[in-house]
């Protein structure tokens, strides 16, 4: 497989922007490799593409399942398996979004709450303040949980109106330098 300049140069900036976001930098490379592909591709096609162990692929490969970034599918007549990953960018966006939800902050809500109510009685304002980060994730996750069942088309508008959406909430601070 040949890849184009550009193409080379967008997955090995996704591998590096991967790496900044704490996830391996081949796992990202992969993950490129298969946004930009128009069709599936076997774990040998991104090891040849990629340059990079057919091991290496394979835990790539599992990390992006586990992340439910990666489907496999089967073609009439190939025993191997092929794989591939949405061209949808809010999907892929949401699906993150959703696994980091569940593997980062739902557990962080839960040991802040403990965490708050055992130590209030010795240290009040440590507790306070856990108190107070637990009060703030609680509120971004019930905002995710309203925001992530709005149609993608809504989703796409909202966002698209940046803060610009503050001018129907009562009682906004004007914005710095604005009269």
């Amino acid at each position: 497989m040949t890849l184009s300049k550009a193409a080379l140069e967008f997955i090995l900036h996704w591998g590096e922007m991967g790496n900044r976001w704490g996830v391996n930098r081949t796992v990202a490379q992969v993950h490129a490799l298969l946004y930009l592909s128009q069709e599936p591709l076997t774990a040998e096609d991104i090891a040849e593409a990629l340059q990079v162990a057919r091991s290496n692929v394979s835990s790539s490969l599992r990390e992006l399942q586990n992340w439910e970034l990666v489907q496999i599918t089967h073609q009439i007549g190939d025993r191997r398996d092929f794989f591939s990953t949405s061209h949808d960018v809010w999907s892929l966006f949401l699906t993150v979004v959703r696994q980091r939800m569940e593997r980062e902050i739902e557990p962080t809500i839960a040991v802040l709450g403990r965490l708050a109510t055992e130590t209030r009685a010795e240290k009040p304002e440590v507790a306070a303040r856990i108190a107070g980060m637990h009060a703030f994730l609680q509120e971004l996750h019930g905002w995710y949980q309203q925001v992530i069942e709005l149609p993608p088309s809504t989703l796409r508008t909202l966002v698209s109106m940046g803060a610009g959406i503050t001018k129907w909430l009562p009682g906004q601070r004007k914005a710095k330098g604005e009269k």
